[in-house]
């Protein structure tokens, strides 16, 4: 299993609507990186779902539920499936991911702009003690 940051901005799709929705496509990424990231997902990853802009958190567990499919008529971008697994007890900010000297070297920080960014099984446990 792999596990990863997904971001996204609230106002436009919030952790809340994952959780009202039960499942949905997380698409519209467009950059290439961030879209590798997608394409390396599979059925039974993890990943946090982060508030962006305002929050600035991660908020939740989700799990990716479909491997990757074309996202868009050109066919060179990806989204994939997702679903709610757990909120997080406490939403752990990017203040205290950036305190965290464990986490030094954790994607979100080393590329602030990627809104999809792979996490090492040491910073994912690291995330969930923050979290829980």
């Amino acid at each position: 299993m792999a596990y990863w940051l997904l971001r996204s901005e609230p106002d436009a799709y919030s952790w809340d609507d994952l959780v009202r929705d039960g499942e949905t496509e997380w698409n519209g990424v467009r950059n290439y990186t961030a879209r590798n990231f997608l394409k390396e997902m599979a059925p039974g990853d993890r990943a946090l779902f982060y508030h962006s802009n305002t929050e600035k958190a991660a908020v939740g567990i989700m799990e990716i539920t479909r491997a990757w499919q074309p996202d868009g008529d050109d066919g060179k971008w990806a989204s994939v499936a997702v679903r709610p697994v757990e909120k997080l007890a406490r939403p752990v900010t990017l203040a205290a991911i950036k305190a965290e000297a464990r986490l030094a070297e954790l994607e979100v920080i080393r590329q602030s702009r990627l809104s999809v960014t792979p996490v090492r099984d040491a910073e994912w446990a690291v995330l969930l003690e923050m979290g829980r």
